[in-house]
Protein backbone atom coordinates (compact mmCIF):
# COMPACT_ATOMS: atom_id res chain seq x y z
CA UNK A 1 0.00 0.00 0.00
CA UNK A 2 1.99 2.81 0.62
CA UNK A 3 4.61 2.20 -1.98
CA UNK A 4 2.13 3.64 -3.90
CA UNK A 5 3.24 7.05 -2.30
CA UNK A 6 6.98 6.35 -2.31
CA UNK A 7 9.54 7.29 -5.32
CA UNK A 8 11.04 4.17 -7.19
CA UNK A 9 14.10 4.59 -5.31
CA UNK A 10 12.58 3.82 -1.58
CA UNK A 11 11.78 0.05 -0.93
CA UNK A 12 8.75 -0.26 0.95
CA UNK A 13 8.29 -3.41 3.35
CA UNK A 14 5.04 -3.32 5.00
CA UNK A 15 2.91 -6.18 7.34
CA UNK A 16 -1.01 -6.52 8.61
CA UNK A 17 0.36 -8.69 11.38
CA UNK A 18 3.33 -10.11 13.10
CA UNK A 19 4.57 -13.32 11.47
CA UNK A 20 6.11 -15.77 13.69
CA UNK A 21 9.69 -15.47 11.95
CA UNK A 22 9.68 -11.39 13.00
CA UNK A 23 12.51 -11.97 15.88
CA UNK A 24 14.74 -9.82 17.68
CA UNK A 25 18.75 -9.10 17.38
CA UNK A 26 20.48 -8.92 20.58
CA UNK A 27 20.92 -5.52 20.64
CA UNK A 28 17.39 -4.99 20.33
CA UNK A 29 16.56 -7.09 22.85
CA UNK A 30 17.10 -4.48 26.05
CA UNK A 31 15.03 -1.87 24.20
CA UNK A 32 11.59 -3.94 25.00
CA UNK A 33 12.45 -5.88 27.79
CA UNK A 34 9.51 -4.31 29.94
CA UNK A 35 7.44 -3.65 27.60
CA UNK A 36 4.16 -5.43 27.47
CA UNK A 37 3.40 -7.48 24.39
CA UNK A 38 1.62 -4.95 22.07
CA UNK A 39 4.72 -3.10 21.82
CA UNK A 40 7.47 -5.80 21.69
CA UNK A 41 5.10 -7.07 18.62
CA UNK A 42 4.76 -3.45 16.61
CA UNK A 43 8.94 -3.06 17.50
CA UNK A 44 9.66 -6.35 16.51
CA UNK A 45 7.57 -6.95 13.23
CA UNK A 46 8.76 -3.34 12.19
CA UNK A 47 11.98 -3.79 12.45
CA UNK A 48 11.54 -7.18 10.66
CA UNK A 49 10.20 -5.54 8.08
CA UNK A 50 13.41 -3.09 7.62
CA UNK A 51 15.56 -6.04 7.45
CA UNK A 52 13.73 -7.03 4.44
CA UNK A 53 13.86 -3.93 3.34
CA UNK A 54 17.67 -3.77 3.70
CA UNK A 55 17.67 -7.35 1.83
CA UNK A 56 16.11 -5.96 -1.32
CA UNK A 57 18.68 -3.16 -1.44
CA UNK A 58 21.34 -5.87 -1.17
CA UNK A 59 22.43 -5.26 2.72
CA UNK A 60 23.15 -7.36 5.37
CA UNK A 61 21.20 -8.07 8.25
CA UNK A 62 21.82 -5.15 11.25
CA UNK A 63 20.25 -3.99 14.62
CA UNK A 64 17.76 -1.26 14.12
CA UNK A 65 18.58 0.48 17.80
CA UNK A 66 16.77 3.47 18.99
CA UNK A 67 18.46 6.45 19.41
CA UNK A 68 18.12 9.80 20.24
CA UNK A 69 14.33 11.05 20.75
CA UNK A 70 13.56 7.26 19.52
CA UNK A 71 14.81 7.43 16.04
CA UNK A 72 16.05 4.38 14.48
CA UNK A 73 19.72 3.95 13.87
CA UNK A 74 19.98 3.22 10.29
CA UNK A 75 23.48 1.38 8.90
CA UNK A 76 25.71 3.74 7.36
CA UNK A 77 24.61 5.08 3.90
CA UNK A 78 21.09 3.77 4.28
CA UNK A 79 17.97 6.79 5.25
CA UNK A 80 14.80 5.10 6.46
CA UNK A 81 11.52 5.39 7.89
CA UNK A 82 9.13 3.10 10.39
CA UNK A 83 5.05 3.02 11.55
CA UNK A 84 3.05 0.90 13.51
CA UNK A 85 -0.51 0.87 14.77
CA UNK A 86 -3.05 -1.06 15.56
CA UNK A 87 -3.15 -3.64 12.40
CA UNK A 88 -0.17 -2.16 10.04
CA UNK A 89 3.46 -2.10 10.18
CA UNK A 90 5.51 -1.10 7.29
CA UNK A 91 9.27 -0.12 7.15
CA UNK A 92 10.97 2.26 3.98
CA UNK A 93 14.39 2.37 2.90
CA UNK A 94 16.45 3.80 0.91
CA UNK A 95 20.05 4.63 -0.16
CA UNK A 96 21.30 8.25 1.43
CA UNK A 97 22.94 8.29 -2.41
CA UNK A 98 19.87 8.89 -4.19
CA UNK A 99 16.84 9.92 -1.03
CA UNK A 100 18.06 12.61 1.41
CA UNK A 101 15.69 11.73 3.89
CA UNK A 102 12.20 9.73 4.41
CA UNK A 103 9.42 9.82 6.16
CA UNK A 104 6.48 8.19 6.52
CA UNK A 105 3.16 7.50 9.16
CA UNK A 106 0.15 5.42 9.08
CA UNK A 107 -2.83 5.81 11.26
CA UNK A 108 -6.50 3.84 11.38
CA UNK A 109 -9.16 5.80 9.25
CA UNK A 110 -11.01 6.57 12.15
CA UNK A 111 -11.69 10.23 13.60
CA UNK A 112 -9.50 11.64 16.24
CA UNK A 113 -10.29 11.06 19.82
CA UNK A 114 -12.31 13.84 21.08
CA UNK A 115 -10.27 16.71 21.69
CA UNK A 116 -7.26 16.06 20.20
CA UNK A 117 -7.84 17.83 16.90
CA UNK A 118 -7.05 21.35 18.76
CA UNK A 119 -4.15 20.16 20.43
CA UNK A 120 -2.26 19.07 16.77
CA UNK A 121 -3.76 21.78 14.64
CA UNK A 122 -2.91 25.32 13.73
CA UNK A 123 -6.58 27.25 13.58
CA UNK A 124 -6.30 28.15 9.98
CA UNK A 125 -5.61 24.31 9.49
CA UNK A 126 -9.00 23.39 11.34
CA UNK A 127 -10.69 25.72 8.99
CA UNK A 128 -8.85 23.92 5.99
CA UNK A 129 -10.19 20.34 7.19
CA UNK A 130 -13.83 21.50 7.99
CA UNK A 131 -13.71 22.97 4.41
CA UNK A 132 -12.48 19.28 3.37
CA UNK A 133 -14.82 17.58 5.37
CA UNK A 134 -17.92 19.38 3.40
CA UNK A 135 -16.57 18.68 0.05
CA UNK A 136 -15.05 15.13 0.47
CA UNK A 137 -16.99 13.58 3.59
CA UNK A 138 -15.36 9.80 3.03
CA UNK A 139 -12.13 11.33 4.41
CA UNK A 140 -11.34 11.76 8.26
CA UNK A 141 -9.38 14.48 7.00
CA UNK A 142 -8.59 15.24 10.90
CA UNK A 143 -6.67 11.67 11.27
CA UNK A 144 -4.93 12.15 7.90
CA UNK A 145 -3.46 15.33 9.28
CA UNK A 146 -2.25 13.74 12.24
CA UNK A 147 -0.26 11.41 10.01
CA UNK A 148 0.65 13.59 8.03
CA UNK A 149 2.53 15.96 10.53
CA UNK A 150 4.04 12.91 11.98
CA UNK A 151 5.22 12.22 8.56
CA UNK A 152 6.90 15.42 8.62
CA UNK A 153 8.53 15.53 12.21
CA UNK A 154 10.12 11.64 11.02
CA UNK A 155 11.71 13.18 7.68
CA UNK A 156 12.70 16.81 9.87
CA UNK A 157 14.46 15.07 12.49
CA UNK A 158 17.38 13.51 10.66
CA UNK A 159 17.96 16.75 8.94
CA UNK A 160 17.82 18.95 11.67
CA UNK A 161 18.40 16.90 14.93
CA UNK A 162 16.05 19.48 16.48
CA UNK A 163 12.32 18.74 17.92
CA UNK A 164 9.74 20.12 15.67
CA UNK A 165 6.21 20.62 17.22
CA UNK A 166 2.69 20.24 15.89
CA UNK A 167 2.21 23.63 15.65
CA UNK A 168 5.82 24.53 13.51
CA UNK A 169 4.72 23.22 10.29
CA UNK A 170 1.23 24.56 8.55
CA UNK A 171 -0.46 21.86 6.32
CA UNK A 172 -2.54 22.01 3.63
CA UNK A 173 -4.51 19.10 1.49
CA UNK A 174 -4.97 18.39 -2.17
CA UNK A 175 -8.23 15.71 -2.10
CA UNK A 176 -5.83 14.15 -5.10
CA UNK A 177 -3.36 12.57 -2.58
CA UNK A 178 -0.73 14.96 -2.03
CA UNK A 179 0.21 17.44 0.97
CA UNK A 180 2.58 20.64 1.89
CA UNK A 181 3.80 21.28 4.90
CA UNK A 182 5.54 24.77 5.24
CA UNK A 183 7.95 25.15 8.44
CA UNK A 184 7.09 27.77 10.90
CA UNK A 185 10.77 27.61 12.31
CA UNK A 186 14.02 27.91 10.75
CA UNK A 187 15.00 24.61 8.59
CA UNK A 188 18.45 22.81 8.08
CA UNK A 189 20.22 23.60 4.58
CA UNK A 190 18.96 21.09 1.92
CA UNK A 191 20.59 21.21 -1.01
CA UNK A 192 22.06 24.19 -0.64
CA UNK A 193 19.20 25.97 0.45
CA UNK A 194 17.56 26.69 3.53
CA UNK A 195 14.51 24.23 3.98
CA UNK A 196 11.16 25.49 3.93
CA UNK A 197 8.65 23.10 3.75
CA UNK A 198 7.90 19.75 2.66
CA UNK A 199 5.67 18.33 -0.65
CA UNK A 200 4.15 14.92 0.45
CA UNK A 201 1.62 12.47 -1.02
CA UNK A 202 -1.34 10.66 1.35
CA UNK A 203 -3.69 7.49 0.64
CA UNK A 204 -6.57 6.30 2.26
CA UNK A 205 -6.86 2.27 1.74
CA UNK A 206 -7.72 -0.34 3.72
CA UNK A 207 -8.87 1.02 6.66
CA UNK A 208 -5.80 3.29 6.80
CA UNK A 209 -4.56 6.73 6.05
CA UNK A 210 -1.01 7.05 5.44
CA UNK A 211 1.30 9.77 4.79
CA UNK A 212 4.73 10.05 3.14
CA UNK A 213 7.77 12.62 2.73
CA UNK A 214 10.96 11.76 0.10
CA UNK A 215 13.59 14.48 -0.42
CA UNK A 216 15.63 13.05 -3.42
CA UNK A 217 19.10 14.05 -4.29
Amino acid sequence: MIEKILPAAVVAVEAYDDPPEAVLLPEEEPCVAKSVDKRRREFTTVRHCARQALARLGRPPAAIVPGERGAPGWPDGVVGSMTHCAGYRAAVLAEAGEIITVGIDAEPHVPLPEGVESAVTLADERVHLAELAAAHPGVHWDKLLFAAKESVYKAWFPLAREWLGFSDARLRFDPAGTFTAELLVDGPRVKGEVLRGFQGRWLAEGGFVVAAIAIAV
